[in-house]
């Protein structure tokens, strides 16, 4: 088959997230398995308008918003030119491509990818007008244009808002995320995390430009609790309660270390906060660190933390877990299915603060080496179910399904 894969963004880019990761991944497998795999997305300053790369053609048009229309220009050319894909998977980053309205209905199947539903989350980034234009292309004008299309959802935080918020009546399937092959094949198994946890010494590689770091593990005698953040800096993830827990924290957990790894354009705030923090000096904003060095740094943390208003999975939450690492998290959609509470992390319960579940636990697991071990083991259990060959195997099987011209067909 001849398959496009719409995201507005690729894995390499600044604001990159586990919406990329995914699309990626299926675009791998599809690749694999012998189809031709165009992807196409939005083009950063300095990027190729189009390469090779994984056996997948990435062709980037437009930018932020502009990618939307660049798209399908692009689909309607490939239609009139006779190249047309036998199946497209648009996927909806708040607002979709509106694909079927560019491709054949007759030789053309559509599946839409919804990571989550960002109805809320529109107010936090737009002022009301455009907030409301938001919310209506992610409800009724994307319910209205998909409504023959199967639709894919990555938890069921995401299916159930998809059928309460945005009151979508078509079919949904539930396809989780993988964990990297990396972190289940043991790569990083030497590594023990988490308090009372492990002993030695990890040289963190930094990419160039960044102090090459010796971070001691968390459990050491002596050794303060390391608390790690990993994600994209926008301003949804609410980094600001996560790197306020240097203070929060403080008088109890003295000298507690504060690690946030990621990129994003809400990291000169997030910046801006550490500077007026009285232990600025315990919290460490990483930016983007190689996956050895990030996988590394967080292996060696007593927990992984996200103080997200929702996600649609949390993808940082099952690779944290691979490592035998535990998260606390607020109970919202995503976060809820990704998180195992009291099993293989913890939710904010109503009425607590971040603060106030951090300490509660990290009291909770350095008291009972025993019940830390446990839920080291737990952590690492819970992420062995999630592989991405499966979620490619699903990817797979619903292209198959929902083709309209099934087979292997001639293209440039």
């Amino acid at each position: 088959m001849r398959l496009a894969i719409l995201n507005w963004r690729d894995p390499w880019q600044q604001a990159a997230g586990g919406a990329e990761t995914f699309a990626h991944e299926i675009a791998r497998g599809f690749a694999a398995r012998g189809h031709t795999v165009d992807f196409l997305t939005c083009r950063e300053p300095g990027q190729r308008r189009r390469e090779r790369r994984d056996g997948i053609r990435w062709l980037r048009r437009g930018g932020r918003w502009t990618v939307y229309p660049a798209v399908l220009a692009r689909l309607i050319a490939a239609r009139l030119s006779g190249r047309g894909y036998d199946f497209v998977v648009d996927c909806q980053n708040g607002i979709p491509f509106f694909s079927p309205l560019a491709v054949s209905r007759r030789r053309t199947g559509v599946a839409i990818v919804v990571h989550h539903v960002h109805d809320g989350q529109f107010g936090t980034h737009f002022g009301r007008p455009l907030a409301a234009l938001g919310r209506w292309l992610e409800g009724p004008a994307a319910r209205r244009v998909y409504r023959r299309c199967p639709a894919v959802a990555v938890s069921a935080s995401t299916v159930a808002a998809m059928r309460t918020r945005l009151r979508w009546t078509g079919p949904i399937e539930l396809i989780h995320n993988g964990v990297r092959n990396s972190l289940h094949s043991g790569v990083h198994s030497g590594v023990h995390s988490g308090l009372n946890g492990g002993h030695g010494v990890h040289n963190i590689v930094a990419p160039q430009g960044f102090q090459r770091l010796v971070l001691p593990l968390a459990g050491e005698p002596g050794v303060p609790p390391r608390l790690v953040a990993v994600g994209r800096l926008v301003r949804h993830k609410r980094l600001e309660r996560v790197v306020r827990l240097a203070d929060d924290l403080a008088p109890t957990w003295p000298g507690i270390e504060i690690h946030i790894v990621g990129r994003g354009p809400d990291e000169p705030r997030i910046r801006a906060v550490v500077s007026d923090l009285r232990h600025a000096d315990r919290v460490h904003v990483h930016g983007h660190l190689p996956a050895e060095a990030k996988d590394r740094l967080l292996a060696s943390a007593a927990l992984h933390l996200s103080a997200s208003q929702g996600e649609g999975w949390g993808l940082s939450v099952l690779e944290a877990a691979a490592l035998g690492v535990p998260t606390v998290a607020y109970d919202v959609d995503g976060l809820r299915d990704a998180i195992r509470d009291g099993t293989t992390g913890w939710l904010v319960a109503p009425g607590d603060t971040l603060a106030d579940t951090v300490s509660g636990v990290l009291k909770e697991l350095d008291g009972d080496p025993a019940r830390a071990s446990e839920v080291r083991a737990a952590c690492v259990a819970w992420a062995g179910r999630f592989d991405w060959e499966h979620t490619r195997n699903a990817m797979a099987q619903l292209a198959v399904r929902n083709s309209r011209t099934p087979g292997t067909r001639t293209i440039e």
